[in-house]
């Protein structure tokens, strides 16, 4: 239930769970899956009468209620002076409650709090989204919640004192480092250029390797430049008298004799020299090429293929241009020969077979201490991310800290405050027992009783310092156990009554409290009815002033008598104000207790209801429902004489009204056809207006006025 105001009225019938509403207000916690909330978060003294109370309380001996006596003005004085202290530091701690806020955090300093984390986790899932993908390893653990991660940035805030790295590494690590199933991938050697390099310097390439220059010969063939071209053919000399294979003459034995002088020792170990020289040359070239091959072919996810096959196809070209010009100088020893430059396209090719080296080699350990490196790297990813949200980070931990502190000094103030609440409580507790006494509340239960004609019993104080009541006859013999259920119902009530006023204990009587009746009237005849509605009235007007200590009132009830009149100043505008009330009914739906409000009174008599039903009029029923409430109010209520009605009138409204009356007499006892019959328009508007002139010329138009709920204006406008 929630919007209840000071007065609380529930109507149901028996066995709807009105009982157990006020047992739940007396004792939430005897109940599962019950409670109840108070206002502010300051629980108030419930008294609740129920059948609970009757059979805990009525007994041979019932306790004594204080109540303030009228000592002295000055004893008085004082204890109001210390109820008021109580009641500001009441009005403190509770203010102090509500900027801290409930224990629910849904309000003041504590709902601040929650909000502010709530943000900041909504920052940090932000944080946590956006790196998901590449540092999803790092964040095992806490991508599952948001109020988790947001603890890890917290806890990494206060702890982490790692390595700031760039982005770009730390992604590329962490594709090493957290891949599953990550092994040590195999290192490569470098192909060696060095005897490459070498043989490209080599002397002979650029020497022009001649014959000897002191042969007779050897001017001839200087000059004619063929050199190369002697020496081949004297490979096809086959001796002295034999065919010169370039003319065909005969060779002379002295010719032969010094072309092979020409080509002396040096000569030859030159030509032995290009020979080795190109076979260097190839050779390894060829094991240059091979292992760079190899290398591009391994696999290592470090070798940038795209990179390196360019530069490899690069080398081989001016390798095996460089051997073209070896073969060349192999060929023709007096040629001069330059080789192509390939230091650049060496240095190029082996600076990217060092970086992928470098990168293997930095895998294969990260891969041999995996465990380490992924914490490692876990530790400056969240770096990192710290780093990089400093100021978002910094802010709410500036915004946490200032709530905090609010948090803690409130806290303290209120625990100050309640440590100075006990002592005015214990001050004004004092007071009380100075002035306090059993015996007023004897006295005005038996007034009470007197004045509606119970007279055969009364209470009377008894008991140590007569603590407590016994109720006995005039004669002075025990009454408790002869008793009416009604007799016994009523003093209990008024007990009750006196006990709200009260309190058991000597002190204690001025806190402030809720009141809770149920079916307080069972029992009870009509005259004692009325005098509980009475009272309760009593506490509805305190209730609604506010100025005293009860604060709120529940009624529950199935009686439809004592809920009228209950209501009645709630009603007709009295001393309760409406706004100051709510209503409820209490149903049994399928098991279950169902509690609905109602923005209106509910609960309405058979002859309230008729009245609804003129001021709506149905053409088809309302004869009918004039000549009932006629009937009832000035027949059976007033006594009146319908011929003295009927002569108040002329003419066609005499024979209206006189039909409204011959109604009466005949249409409620009889079964006649016209009494269904719809009348028309015209019809129904005389009749109702002669019914107005019924209460008008009876002098009970205010009545009238009531019923219709016509406002006074509008009255004397229809008049």
């Amino acid at each position: 239930m929630s919007g209840l105001k000071a007065i609380n009225i529930l109507f149901g019938t028996n066995g709807t769970g009105k009982t157990t509403i006020s047992r739940i207000i007396h004792d939430p916690s005897a109940f599962d899956g019950c409670g109840v909330t108070w206002r502010n978060d300051r629980a108030l003294e419930a008294h609740v009468y129920n059948r609970d109370f009757v059979e805990r309380n009525y007994s041979p001996r019932l306790k004594g209620i204080f109540t303030l006596g009228e000592d002295t003005a000055d004893a008085l004085s004082q204890i109001e002076r210390a109820r008021s202290k109580v009641g500001e530091l009441n009005e403190q701690i509770t203010n102090l409650s509500l900027v801290l806020g409930a224990d629910d955090n849904s309000s003041g300093k504590r709902k601040d709090l929650v909000e502010a984390r709530v943000k900041f986790q909504e920052d940090c899932w932000l944080i946590a989204t956006y790196h998901r993908e590449h540092f999803r390893d790092a964040f095992k653990g806490v991508l599952n919640s948001k109020a988790k991660f947001c603890d890890r940035v917290l806890f990494e805030k206060g702890a982490n004192k790692a390595a700031v790295n760039s982005l770009d590494d730390l992604k590329a690590r962490a594709q090493t480092v957290f891949a599953e199933d990550v092994s040590q991938i195999d290192d490569f050697a470098i192909p060696n250029s060095e005897e490459i390099l070498n043989l490209a310097d080599a002397p002979v390439l650029q020497k022009r390797v001649v014959g000897k220059e002191d042969i007779d010969v050897a001017a001839l063939i200087r000059r004619l430049n063929n050199s190369d071209w002697v020496r081949q053919g004297l490979t096809y000399v086959e001796g002295p008298g034999v065919p010169c294979p370039f003319c065909q003459k005969a060779v002379e034995d002295d010719l032969l004799v010094k072309l092979n002088a020409f080509f002396d020792e040096a000569y030859l170990a030159d030509i032995a020299e290009i020979a080795r020289l190109f076979d260097a040359y190839r050779s390894y070239s060829e094991d240059f090429l091979r292992a760079a091959d190899s290398i591009l072919a391994s696999g290592n996810s470090f070798v940038n293929v795209e990179e390196v096959r360019p530069l490899i196809e690069r080398v081989r070209s001016l390798l095996t241009l460089n051997q073209r010009h070896i073969e060349r100088k192999r060929r023709e020893p007096s040629v001069s020969v330059i080789l192509e430059p390939i230091n650049e396209a060496l240095a190029s090719l082996l600076s990217a077979f060092g970086k992928s080296q470098h990168e293997t080699a930095r895998h294969n350990a990260l891969v041999e201490n995996l465990a380490n490196e992924r914490n490692i790297l876990t530790e400056e990813i969240w770096c990192y991310l710290l780093n990089d949200n400093e100021r978002m980070i910094g802010a709410y931990m500036t915004r946490k800290g200032d709530l905090d502190a609010a948090v803690a000094n409130i806290t303290a103030k209120i625990a100050g405050k309640q440590a100075d609440l006990v002592a005015a409580q214990r001050g004004l507790a004092a007071l009380e027992q100075t002035v306090t006494s059993v015996q007023p509340t004897v006295t005005n239960i038996n007034a009470t009783l007197a004045s509606f004609g119970f007279t055969s019993f009364k209470l009377k104080a008894s008991g140590e310092r007569e603590q407590f009541y016994l109720i006995e006859r005039a004669d002075g013999a025990d009454a408790h156990s002869t008793l009416s259920e009604g007799e016994r119902s009523f003093i209990t009530f008024l007990y009750f009554y006196h006990l709200v006023r009260g309190s058991t204990a000597a002190s204690g009587l001025t806190t402030d409290r809720i009141v809770v009746f149920d079916d307080p009237v069972s029992s009870l005849d009509s005259d004692v009815l009325f005098i509980v509605s009475a009272l309760v009235n009593r506490f509805f007007k305190e209730a609604c002033a506010g100025n005293g200590q009860i604060k709120q009132i529940f009624v529950l009830t199935h009686n439809i008598y004592f809920h009228k009149e209950v209501t009645f100043d709630i009603r007709h505008g009295g001393s309760h104000p409406p706004g100051k009330a709510t209503f409820w009914t209490v149903r049994k739906v399928n098991g279950a207790s169902v509690v609905s409000q109602h923005q209106k009174n509910p609960i309405k008599t058979s002859y309230h209801l008729l009245w609804d039903e003129v001021r709506s009029p149905n053409n088809a029923t309302i004869q009918n429902v004039l000549r009932r409430i006629l009937e009832y109010y000035f027949t059976i209520l007033g006594g009146c004489n319908k011929q003295q009605v009927i002569n108040h009138f002329d003419g066609q409204d005499q024979v209206a009204c006189a039909s409204l009356f011959s109604w009466m007499n005949d249409g409620s006892h009889n079964f006649v056809d016209d009494l269904y019959l719809v009348s028309d328009q015209e019809t129904v508007d005389r009749q109702l207006r002669v019914f107005r002139d019924v209460f008008t010329k009876m002098n009970h138009e205010a009545h009238y006025i009531m019923m219709m709920h016509i406002k006074e204006s509008a009255d004397a406008d229809g008049d």
